[in-house]
C-alpha cells in the first residue's frame, strides 16, 4: 500500500454540441457576450451549448440552434468529437436553408457568415460590437478541420461499380 494520499476525483467534464452551418462557402457564427464567465466572452464561435442532463448530442444541438437563433435544421450530421481537458464537443455539419436575415439572434451579441479567408484571417469585424473580433481558438481549429475534410472528399473521385 502507499502512503500517499488518493487523488481527489477529477470532476466531469462539460459537454457540448455545436453546429458548423454553412451556406456554400461561407460558414455562420454567433459573436459571444462580452460576459467574463462563459467560454470565450467576445469571441466569435459556433452556435450550440450545454447539453441537458439526459440528453443526447443530436437532441442538444438542434435544441441549441432552436433556443439561440429560432432555426429547425432540416439535418445535421455528426463531423467529429473533440475533447481537451474540461470539454468534449460533439461537432455537427449542415446547411443553413433559410435566409440569414430570418434568423432571430437570441443569445449572443451579432451572428455572421464568415468566408474561408476570413476562417484563416481568424478575426472578422462586428457591426453589433463595432470593431473586429477573434474567433475563439478551438473554433477556428474545428473549422480548418472541417474545411480539409472537404477539400479531401470534394478532390476524392467517386468509384462506379
Amino acid at each position: 500500500m502507499s502512503d500517499q494520499p488518493a487523488k481527489p476525483p477529477r470532476p466531469a467534464k462539460i459537454e457540448v454540441a455545436i453546429a458548423i452551418l454553412y451556406q456554400g462557402d461561407q460558414f455562420l457564427l454567433q459573436l459571444r457576450d462580452d460576459i467574463p464567465t462563459i467560454a470565450w466572452p467576445g469571441h466569435w464561435a459556433f452556435f450550440g451549448g450545454h447539453l441537458d442532463p439526459g440528453e443526447s448530442p443530436d437532441a442538444a444541438v438542434y435544441r441549441e440552434l432552436r433556443e439561440e437563433i429560432g432555426y429547425d435544421a432540416p439535418r445535421l450530421e455528426l463531423f467529429e468529437r473533440v475533447e481537451d481537458e474540461t470539454v468534449v464537443r460533439h461537432v455537427y455539419h449542415g446547411p443553413l436553408v433559410v435566409p440569414v436575415a430570418s434568423l432571430v439572434l437570441t443569445e449572443g451579441l451579432d451572428l455572421g457568415l464568415w468566408s474561408v479567408a476570413d476562417i484563416h484571417r481568424g478575426t472578422r469585424y462586428s457591426a453589433q460590437a463595432g470593431e473586429d473580433r477573434p474567433m475563439g481558438s478551438p473554433h477556428q481549429q474545428i473549422l480548418l478541420s472541417f474545411l480539409e475534410h472537404r477539400r479531401i472528399e470534394q478532390a476524392t473521385p467517386v468509384q462506379e461499380l
